[in-house]
């Protein structure tokens, strides 16, 4: 069990850090986190958390007194890491117990629909991907420089309360697009959460983890599913070269691979909630119909 002193700062306050929060605060830690304007910092307080005000200036060691652990969940832009040049400067001077980033499975490039982990050399990759591992080079040279205690969490498509297929089925945006062979892994947003809990609880400096479920799928079939939930008709199957998907989404599917999650059940202990996207669509469908 945590110390009551503990002390958690997010650097970005979304989704996955808004499933943490409660978990801690229950625990009795402490919670800051960083905001851009004063609307999302009057939201921070209401729920307990100290907001800190993002000026462009590097935080302070005063701003930082106290804190223990670091959530980065912020995603780089072209000029890098957007909290390197922020906090880079008050941690020369400030122990920590754990730091977490927030990275994405797209480190791992493409890999033909093949089974891979952590340890497998990186395939083909574009842009996207390229610049999460440039994030994971340069706060790893921080964290050596400075004795940091990172670790990396390679996040799948994340989906859970508000944010999944059925919420695309209800208001008319999912589609079922098809490229042959492609699959892609995913993971609920409260089994990051336990992941993250678990990588506090049981640090291992320096550690990279794939935060994924146990069985990627055809994106074609995780709508078929949520519109059978629904008792909706699913929409119609549409060739990925019909699509007409921005360069965004055309990355996404530009990597294909299935990720091996052994690592973080083996030195994590964990064990998933939501193994796979039915057990995590089914539970969020009778979360709604809960709510009816």
């Amino acid at each position: 069990m945590a110390k009551p002193d503990n002390h958690m700062l997010f650097f970005g306050f979304g989704f996955c850090a808004q499933a943490l929060a409660p978990q801690l605060a229950a625990r009795g830690w402490q919670l800051t986190a960083t905001c851009r304007d004063e609307e999302k910092a009057a939201r921070l307080k209401a729920m307990g958390i100290t907001p800190i005000r993002l000026d462009g200036a590097p935080l302070t060691p005063d701003q930082l007194a106290g804190t223990t652990h670091v959530l980065l969940s912020a995603a780089p832009t072209r000029e890098g890491d957007p909290a390197l040049p922020l906090l880079t400067p008050a941690l020369q001077t400030h122990a920590l117990s754990w730091v977490g980033y927030l990275s994405t499975t797209g480190v791992y490039g493409d890999h033909a629909g093949a089974w891979i982990d952590e340890d497998t050399p990186r395939g083909k990759m574009g842009a996207r991907g390229q610049a999460r591992v440039d994030a994971e080079a340069a706060w790893g040279a921080v964290a050596e420089a400075l004795n940091l205690p990172i670790h990396y969490f390679r996040l799948a498509g994340i989906y859970g309360p508000g944010r999944n297929q059925l919420v695309s089925m209800q208001n008319g945006k999912a589609r079922r697009i098809e490229k042959t062979g492609q699959v892609f892994s995913r993971i609920h947003v409260a089994d990051i959460a336990q992941i993250l809990l678990a990588s506090i609880d049981k640090p291992q400096a320096g550690r990279a983890y794939s935060v994924c479920d146990d069985a990627p799928a055809p994106p074609q079939e995780v709508v078929a599913f949520a519109a059978d939930l629904l008792g909706l008709e699913a929409p119609p199957l549409m060739a990925f070269e019909d699509a007409e998907l921005s360069p965004t989404a055309q990355s996404f599917y530009a990597d294909n691979k299935r990720i091996k999650n052994t690592r973080l059940k083996e030195e994590l202990g964990v064990r998933l909630l939501y193994p796979d996207y039915r057990a995590g669509l089914g539970a969020l469908y009778q979360e709604m119909q809960a709510k009816k």
